[in-house]
């Protein structure tokens, strides 16, 4: 096989276009986020959470979960937990170094961004933004790629290793109940009113209230305003977000931006990368040839 260099660049250029316009045009295709001021969104206010859990119990309910783990017993919180394909959501304690005494408990579950990488780096739609506001699972479509879990710059979606059909999973804002008219189980179940639903401006303005009403009882700052280009679940806090375990260093873009240029072509790559290897190896070998024919030739004259 002779591949010249006219060759080469002519196959390299049709793999790497192929690539690049079927996968991330197909992926983002359908998935234009809604106007994010008028999305469903959650605000937690940290301050009032007193770390009963009641939201795990209620989630876990809702979703057919088993019975959160170490329930009532303060011991669950001597070490971080994160979200697991058994727990949607999970309540974490912190130190506020402004009252030793009190210590500051934050809930953890998908934070629904506007523009969700997870959706964005999905090549079947199995994760979509709604409408309304919610990311969710469709499991009928999920091919079990898992680009969803290294896309999402929370850590969020969990993959059902152990099971023989495993599937991602994760919070879906109780999108059934909302559908229905009614408030997630964890919001519903709060005896503190620490969650608040409602539309994200709304919610916003409610948030910038609050801080401005109360100025020493919260940081100047709601996590999840702009953050990765905005999230669903937004958060107040007395104590830095940094010393609560939260991102710091996302930025204000959108990660779907980010994301789904280069996750969501991995399929076609992983189609196409096979010839696009065989040029570089018979360009390689074909140059090799050429340069050996050269120095017998050489010799020979010599």
């Amino acid at each position: 096989m002779k591949v010249n260099r006219r060759a080469f660049l002519k196959m390299v250029g049709a793999t790497s276009s192929a690539a690049l316009m079927g996968g991330p045009a197909k992926a983002r295709a359908g998935r234009r986020a809604p106007r994010s001021g008028e999305t469903l969104a959650m605000l937690i206010d940290t301050t009032r959470c007193i770390g009963c859990r009641s939201c795990e119990m209620a989630c876990n309910k809702a979703n057919g979960l088993p019975t959160p783990e170490r329930l009532g017993q303060p011991s669950v919180f001597d070490a971080r937990r994160a979200t697991r394909p058994d727990a949607f959501t999970v309540v974490n304690r912190y130190a506020d170094p402004k009252n030793g005494r009190k210590p500051a408990f934050v809930k953890s579950q998908c934070m629904h961004c506007v523009e969700p990488a997870c959706a964005s780096a999905c090549p079947v739609a199995a994760l979509e933004k709604t409408p309304e506001g919610p990311v969710v699972y469709n499991a009928e479509r999920c091919m079990g790629c898992r680009y969803c879990m290294v896309a999402c710059p929370f850590g969020i979606p969990k993959y059902e290793y152990e099971k023989a059909v495993p599937y991602v999973r994760k919070c879906s804002f109780c999108f059934g109940r909302v559908r229905q008219g009614q408030l997630p189980a964890c919001a519903s179940a709060c005896p503190m009113k620490a969650i608040t639903v409602g539309k994200r401006g709304e919610l916003l303005e409610i948030a910038k209230t609050r801080i401005y009403q109360t100025p020493g009882r919260y940081v100047r700052h709601i996590y999840g305003e702009h953050e990765a280009g905005g999230t669903g679940v937004m958060y107040l806090s007395a104590v830095p977000f940094a010393q609560l375990g939260f991102p710091a260093d996302l930025g204000t873009e959108s990660h779907a931006q980010l994301t789904s240029a280069s996750l969501a072509a991995v399929p076609f790559i992983l189609t196409l990368g096979p010839p696009f290897l065989l040029a570089i190896h018979a360009f390689a070998k074909d140059r090799a040839e050429a340069a050996q024919q050269g120095s017998k030739e050489r010799g020979g004259a010599s």
